[in-house]
């Protein structure tokens, strides 16, 4: 009989990709015009929000909030821009470096919201908050 005394689970960080690895030291060893608040990997937007993994985010919290490896959802989008060789995407209160799509429907994601805000900002229904 096999004995098992711990069971590790963590369901909040996600493990970045050699991929997601290079991206990152690319995205962050390129000059932006503005401060950049975090890096995502694995990026979706989704109801006017980016979401994905960070990496680097400039307010950790005390608790483990904005660690690297944790899903992150933005608040609503204010502008996405080409910086570069990656796309930024500013929020109300920050910016944030897109390094890599998610593969099933990322970047297609990202024309979508483009092409619905090309007249100007959009925000999220009232029920999302």
């Amino acid at each position: 009989m096999t004995d098992i005394s711990t069971i590790s689970v963590d369901l909040l960080v996600k493990r970045y990709s050699d991929f997601d690895l290079l991206r990152i030291a690319r995205a962050v060893g390129q000059g932006y015009k503005d401060e950049v608040t975090a890096f995502l990997v694995n990026v979706q937007i989704q109801s006017c929000s980016a979401v994905g993994v960070v990496f680097g985010h400039a307010r950790k919290g005390p608790y483990g909030r904005f660690s690297d490896g944790h899903l992150i959802r933005t608040s609503d989008i204010q502008s996405v821009d080409r910086e570069g060789r990656f796309w930024v995407i500013t929020t109300v209160n920050s910016r944030y470096v897109a390094a890599t799509f998610r593969r099933d429907g990322g970047r297609r994601s990202l024309r979508e919201f483009r092409r619905l805000t090309e007249d100007g900002y959009l925000p999220s229904p009232n029920r999302l908050h």
